[in-house]
């Protein structure tokens, strides 16, 4: 992978890879047993605020997780794909109760969903909410690098059905008052942004975020949360989103299994790289180390509605 560029070009092809394939291309069991605890301290406390934790392989993603918890990581959020991947998310919250936040949704890189198949969707997570299930939506959003790719390659695009597809998802977040995970990035933020405040959702996380600094300051003002990937080390753009957003609406992610360069070329992705995101954020913003990992801990738990360790 060659920095963000590249990230845009290539986003939409890991997406629509199988889980196994996209789980293979970025780990392996023996990396995973021998990752090294990045970053800040090893007794600092976080939680990894944007995780795939089902796109591992399931031979994976229970040694990822536990090595995860056993290392000082709290929690994760465990956001979804679609239905298939709601519901293995909600058996891996089952496991590890109080330590895997599900979200439950539908990722817009990927064809558009079609009603049948969101409303069966919809109904599932209704039935979890009716449940007294805890659970966030998500990861939903706007398909940036789907659109812009085919529109670099002069090639039509509707983005009618995506943007019909988020505001079901949009509402029903403000009617089940859950908190949302977005996937929308520059120009894409501004129209759900605008579909937000409509709705009146106060509780939205636009993960690994990137935008005008006009829309940075719009999404600061209504107190919407971003998460910052371990690209801070070595991403000026995602350097200077830091310097300029809110510490107290701040969390960190691994997007995992994405992988990812600079110190963290050639290494599985997991859960503890988002103390070397902590690490970086304190470094920007000139505070001490741990006043940003229990800043960004609180804000965490807070938003998601994640318990403290006792």
């Amino acid at each position: 992978m060659g920095g963000q560029n590249d990230r845009d070009e290539n986003v939409a092809a890991l997406e629509e890879m199988s889980v196994s394939d996209r789980a293979s291309a970025t780990t392996d069991a023996h990396a995973l047993r021998r990752f090294p605890q990045w970053g800040a301290a090893a007794d600092l406390r976080c939680i990894d605020a944007h995780l795939h934790a089902d796109q591992y392989s399931e031979e994976e993603r229970h040694g990822l997780l536990e090595q995860a918890f056993e290392g000082g990581v709290e929690a994760v959020v465990a956001v979804s794909m679609g239905l298939r991947s709601s519901q293995e998310n909600r058996r891996l919250a089952e496991r590890y109760p109080g330590r895997v936040m599900p979200a439950y949704g539908w990722h817009p890189e990927q064809d558009p969903l079609n009603p049948s198949d969101r409303d069966e969707l919809i109904r599932w997570i209704k039935a979890r909410h009716e449940a007294g299930e805890s659970f966030a939506i998500g990861e939903v959003g706007l398909p940036y690098y789907r659109r812009t790719e085919a529109e670099s390659n002069s090639e039509a695009f509707d983005e009618g059905p995506y943007l019909e597809n988020l505001e079901v998802f949009i509402s029903l977040a403000a009617e089940l008052d859950r908190p949302l995970a977005l996937h929308a990035v520059y120009e894409d933020a501004d129209k759900v942004m605008r579909l937000l405040l409509a709705n009146g959702v106060t509780k939205a996380h636009f993960h690994w975020f990137k935008g005008s600094a006009d829309t940075i300051k719009a999404m600061a003002a209504a107190g919407y949360m971003i998460s910052i990937t371990p690209d801070v080390a070595y991403e000026e753009e995602i350097q200077s989103l830091v310097k300029a957003y809110p510490l107290e609406l701040l969390m960190a992610e691994t997007d995992g299994p994405w992988p990812f360069e600079g110190p963290y070329s050639g290494h599985a992705t997991v859960p503890s790289m988002t103390r070397g995101v902590i690490r970086d954020i304190a470094v920007i913003k000139g505070v001490d180390e741990r006043l940003a990992a229990e800043t960004l801990l609180s804000n965490t738990r807070r938003f998601y509605d994640i318990a403290s360790e006792k």
